[in-house]
């Protein structure tokens, strides 16, 4: 199943993945760690749809990590003193640098839910059980994320299917 997964939906979890992460290098490394979780325990899958579901929701988790990881260095490296580099830019292919910077600046909930919802499609209840979030928490942050997209892009709430649709072809590049 792991070769399946990899040979067949590598490009659309690496998708997921940079758009979370906005960096590519950050999202293959994400990616790859998801899929050594998934694959090195017991699970098990019927289908390669519920094998890539399981995987996005390792991803999604393995961000989030990824951000509370570096919170937590930035923060002790202020307590040292030192100076952080530059990170990498992401140069994204197909994709308007402006909708990379504007997700960029979203808090990584806002991020999470945002992505999940309205690229991933997955429902209120999915979402919510991936982030390991209550609904209402996740109807807040991705209203609060749509919201500042809105705000970021030049959007109005009305422009809120575009600014999704944007992400979708982003997301099936």
């Amino acid at each position: 199943m792991l070769d399946r997964v990899v040979r067949e939906r590598y490009p659309r979890l690496l998708a997921h993945a940079t758009l979370l992460t906005g960096d590519r290098a950050d999202a293959q490394d994400v990616l790859q760690d998801a899929l050594v979780a998934t694959f090195s325990g017991r699970a098990r899958f019927a289908t390669l749809a519920e094998a890539e579901a399981y995987v996005r929701r390792a991803v999604t988790t393995r961000y989030i990590d990824l951000v509370r990881r570096r919170d937590s260095e930035r923060r002790a490296l202020r307590v040292v003193g030192s100076r952080r580099t530059a990170p990498v830019e992401l140069q994204p292919v197909g994709v308007a640098r402006e909708l990379v910077d504007a997700l960029a600046a979203l808090s990584p909930r806002q991020r999470a839910c945002v992505v999940l919802r309205h690229v991933e499609d997955l429902s209120l209840r999915q979402t919510a059980e991936a982030l390991g979030l209550s609904e209402g928490a996740v109807k807040r942050y991705t209203a609060d994320g749509l919201a500042a997209l809105n705000a970021l892009l030049g959007t109005t709430a009305d422009d809120d299917e575009r600014v999704v649709v944007r992400m979708k072809e982003v997301h099936d590049a």
